[in-house]
């Protein structure tokens, strides 16, 4: 059991408002908006229609300008920037809507191609990606055919080919399934998780198709113009599915593991780093995601009695419990990824969860 390393932010949004029309009929669509997304994130936003989303995601795109806030991509700031800018920066990013507008006049190849004339690719190079993009979303057989003759969801699978073909960083979709039979809905998540996965393209998706909650990193929830809740999925299932191979939390059920999942924050220690110290008073409830760890336990005439620690491996919860300074040393013997829960959380979690009270005292009986 692993966890992904991070990586660069690719998309930071801070304190952002935006406003649409003037003097009486002015209204504000955005309230203060902070999110970051990381390279090879895949971010699912979801909302009630008018509440936000799309105009984020086009703010983003530097399809609308930056009024209040900030907007970073990969550290260059959007506010500000001169129309040449503004287009150079587009380049980088990929945009499925679902308006596909493709060129009539084009056929599917012809209309990939576009985004490949635009980009650095040597034109020797066009028609190959071209058609290797079109097979990847299941049009292989239809690289000649113009949009009229093309259903709708194939239409929308030349649009997100001709969105992909340059490999961008940054991937923006609004409803990219939504014309899409469950087949090639699946195709075209899988296409985004890998350019997430092997590219590090950080991908942002308004959607309504919990198809794709199986791919998505995390799910942010947005009304009326506020960021409400960012869920990291799987983070959390990562989490749980730790938590389960513990004797203190099996009996617990999914919603309550999610619970408490959702408090918990993720720490990373480098080799050799103390975790906690024997002597300390105890403030948090480790488990480890990544990595190994040594239990050191010292006592005056004795030897350290050791045990090691992995993936699924947790601690700190007896001090926690009896309020006591921690009774061992434990140091990272490679770089290990931990999931902590702070103090008040777990007892929460104690107070709340009868069950799981009990689970914990006969784990400390067996463990003397």
């Amino acid at each position: 059991m692993s966890s992904p390393v991070p990586r660069e932010t690719a998309i930071a949004v801070a304190d952002v408002d935006h406003h649409y029309g003037a003097g009486e009929a002015r209204k504000q669509a955005l309230f203060g908006n902070r999110l970051d997304v990381r390279a090879g994130e895949i971010v699912i936003m979801t909302g009630p229609s008018g509440s936000g989303k799309t105009t984020l995601l086009t703010l983003i795109g530097t399809l609308r300008s930056v009024q209040a806030g900030s907007i970073r991509l990969f550290g260059t700031e959007l506010a500000g920037l001169s129309p040449a800018e503004q287009v150079r920066m587009r380049r980088q990013i990929g945009f499925i809507f679902q308006a596909h507008n493709l060129l009539e006049a084009l056929t599917a190849r012809q209309n990939v191609k576009l985004a490949l004339e635009l980009s650095d690719t040597p034109p020797a190079e066009h028609d190959r990606r071209a058609d290797a993009m079109l097979e990847a979303v299941g049009l292989g057989h239809r690289l000649h055919y113009k949009p009229r003759h093309l259903s709708v969801g194939q239409r929308q699978r030349v649009a997100i080919a001709r969105a992909l073909v340059n490999r961008p960083r940054i991937v923006l979709a609004d409803e990219p399934t939504a014309a899409l039979d469950q087949e090639s809905g699946a195709n075209v998540v899988a296409l985004l998780r890998r350019l997430a996965d092997d590219q590090g393209a950080a991908v942002m998706i308004v959607t309504h198709d919990n198809r794709i909650l199986g791919v998505a990193d995390r799910i942010v929830n947005m009304v009326d113009g506020r960021v409400v809740s960012d869920i990291r999925i799987r983070e959390t299932m990562l989490i749980c599915a730790i938590l389960k191979q513990c004797d203190v939390f099996k009996e617990m059920s999914p919603s309550d593991l999610t619970d408490v999942a959702q408090k918990m924050a993720e720490e990373r220690f480098p080799a050799g780093a103390a975790i906690i110290r024997q002597g300390e008073s105890g403030e948090k409830f480790y488990v480890i995601a990544a990595g190994r760890a040594e239990v050191r336990r010292t006592a005056e005439g004795s030897a350290p009695a050791v045990a090691i620690l992995g993936a699924g491996g947790f601690f700190g919860e007896v001090a926690l419990l009896r309020d006591q300074p921690r009774n061992a040393t434990v140091v990272a013997l490679e770089p290990v990824v931990a999931y902590t829960l702070a103090k008040a959380d777990f007892l929460g979690a104690l107070r709340t969860h009868k069950s799981f009270e009990d689970q914990i005292s006969a784990q400390l009986f067996h463990r003397g």
